[in-house]
């Protein structure tokens, strides 16, 4: 997999000669690779530069780009300062939303070229999946399905929040999973009103609700999903919320198409909540999109008044969450296509009662 042609293709509406990528990231989103290496991107070649530590690796998974040694004794700067000499390059593009200040000092003083921020050329490509993006997107999103459904078989009064969420990286690894999409989210009883709670030990009882958050990466790109089950028999009010928390978000994902802007989802799921007395209670966006990072570009949230594209993923998310009592959030992952939007996550969101 990569989008160097992609790349290519954006430098000259924003003026650049090349684009210089030196993120985790942006380095796979170009070329498919982790490799702490360096590439440079024209509009006829491209150059990739790495250490002993990743070239054999390179040299193997990557195509599309002349692999470079990282030379002894010597330093990325150099070897970009004798391609911007050499190639007559002048404007180079960097990702400032990634670049350290450190290392922006490094690459002014040692490469003689203007550094244009352009994170934004990435990130806008980022938003729309391609067909490879999507498989993988998929593939990880069902072994997050099948998780969910096995962890609902080991989920009992007397675990710990932290055996729950070993259980579920467990789940996931053996599945197939390459890593956690990010560190799971297990919160029983009051810890869920915390909606990013870290687990911990302590212990589900009966009556308890609790939220699991989680994912996990496949072929480098991440799938998301959360849900809150009750472990034993809910009150009144835990089902209330329980179920103006799914009414918010099945009327968010009715909302979602290509063209809406994020904040017109974000209003429909939030509207819901409102009316059921629990606004101040949602203090979170609907959701935002994911790929190679599990927070990326866009989001549903008030702040987002541009049109998202068809082809964009993202989470739809909202929660409830009473502090000292309980929480609740449920989360699919959506597609967004012309006509409204595809649902890629197919765990059940009724109420669950173990």
């Amino acid at each position: 997999m990569n989008h160097f042609e992609k790349i290519a293709a954006g430098l000259k509406d924003r003026g650049l000669d090349a684009m210089l990528i030196t993120s985790e990231p942006g380095e796979f989103y170009a070329m498919g690779f982790h490799g702490e290496g360096v590439a440079l991107v024209t509009p006829n070649k491209t150059w990739y530069y790495t250490d002993s530590r990743y070239i054999e690796s390179a040299q193997q998974l990557i195509s599309g780009a002349e692999v470079g040694l990282h030379p002894k004794g010597g330093s990325y700067y150099t070897v970009v300062a004798e391609l911007v000499k050499e190639n007559g390059l002048s404007k180079l593009g960097f990702e400032e939303e990634y670049m350290s200040v450190a290392h922006h000092t490094g690459w002014t003083k040692n490469v003689e070229a203007e550094f244009v921020p352009a994170s934004g050329l990435l990130t806008e490509l980022r938003q729309v999946k391609d067909a490879e993006e999507l498989a993988a997107m998929k593939e990880a999103q069902r072994i997050t399905d099948e998780a969910l459904l096995e962890i609902l078989n080991f989920l009992k009064p007397g675990l710990t929040e932290q055996e729950v969420a070993a259980r579920l990286t467990y789940i996931m690894a053996r599945k197939g999973a390459e890593r956690n999409s990010f560190d799971p989210i297990v919160a029983c009883g009051a810890n869920g009103s915390k909606p990013h709670a870290v687990p911990g030990p302590a212990v589900i009882q009966k009556g308890q609700f609790v939220t699991m958050d989680f994912g996990c990466k496949v072929g480098g790109y991440c799938s998301d999903m959360t849900r809150t089950v009750a472990v034993g028999q809910p009150s009144e009010e835990m089902e209330l919320v329980y179920n103006t928390v799914l009414k918010a978000q099945l009327a968010g994902i009715a909302a979602a198409h290509a063209g809406v802007t994020g904040k017109e989802v974000h209003e429909a799921g939030a509207k819901v909540i409102e009316e059921a007395g629990y606004g101040e209670y949602f203090g979170h966006g609907f959701g935002h999109s994911l790929g190679i990072e599990i927070h990326e570009n866009p989001g549903f949230h008030t702040r987002n008044d541009k049109p998202i594209p068809a082809g964009a993923l993202l989470s739809a998310e909202p929660g409830i969450y009473l502090p000292g009592k309980f929480g609740v959030r449920i989360e699919d992952v959506i597609m967004l296509t012309e006509d409204g939007c595809v649902d890629i996550t197919h765990s059940p969101k009724q109420l669950i009662i173990l």
